[in-house]
């Protein structure tokens, strides 16, 4: 476990790999750990790097500090703490609308963009998120497609409910659905997300040449997690700048071991 302190609070985080900083940001149902097999996989090219926000996993509950707002400075002090001034960025639901908010406001700190389960409005959020503890969400979301998830969910169960809470409340108003992408952008979804409704291709008006909609047809809220092979072959693609337009869904594959 590492840790930094920022204004006097400590955030949590983990790393992995050499290579060009790759940050993994989380969403609102748990912590960093979702990532940590994707991080091991991009590992192999990249220096992978995942922290956890304010009011999740081992990092400091600051109740004023749970806007969506507040996370992006928290995003910005750590890289800050952490000397990388620009790297390329992949969020989760939450974490994806920090990865936003941040390419907008500092574009030159930014690479590339991946978000994942990324809400494009207010009301593509299921208001059972503030309605239901993590955990009664989490047992939802995996019921049908059973997974070994017992260390998600421990995790889920340490998130402070007002982090939830109040970073949903901060997003009114929100509609990304033509919003100009800060840099290369990858949306990635499942179709069958019952936690964050996938956007209807149509409804996008992003330029082509710089943002791709991926849906995995039977994925739900947890695509890294359900079809990890495929996901982490895809981002890994996408990290290594293949054109936008030839990204697509692929087999799985086995990491080589010589």
């Amino acid at each position: 476990m590492s840790a930094v302190v920022i204004d006097g609070h400590l955030v949590h985080y983990e790393t992995l790999g050499r290579g060009r900083p790759v940050v993994f940001l989380h969403g609102w149902l748990g912590s960093w750990r979702y990532w940590m097999e994707t991080m091991d996989e991009m590992s192999i090219h990249y220096r992978t790097y995942a922290f956890d926000f304010w009011g999740f996993g081992d990092s400091a509950k600051v109740a004023e500090r749970y806007t969506v707002p507040h996370l992006v400075q928290q995003l910005e002090a750590f890289l800050d703490a952490l000397g990388i001034w620009k790297c390329d960025l992949v969020g989760h639901a939450l974490g994806g609308l920090v990865a936003l908010g941040f390419g907008l406001r500092w574009p030159q700190r930014v690479g590339q963009v991946a978000t994942v389960s990324l809400p494009f409005t207010e009301d593509a959020i299921t208001p059972r998120l503030t309605k239901v503890n993590p955990t009664g969400v989490l047992d939802k979301v995996f019921r049908q497609r059973p997974l070994d998830y017992a260390a998600l969910r421990a995790e889920a169960e340490r998130a402070d409910v007002q982090a939830i809470g109040r970073s949903i409340a901060s997003l009114k108003g929100l509609d990304l659905r033509g919003q100009k992408p800060p840099a290369r952008w990858l949306a990635i979804h499942g179709e069958k997300d019952d936690i964050v409704r996938p956007p209807e291709p149509g409804s996008l008006r992003q330029d082509a040449s710089r943002f791709r909609l991926i849906l995995f047809d039977q994925g739900r809220h947890f695509p890294m997690l359900e079809e990890t092979s495929k996901f982490n072959r895809l981002l890994k693609d996408f990290l290594a700048g293949d054109d936008l337009a030839s990204l697509q869904i692929k087999e799985e594959w086995r990491r080589r071991t010589h």
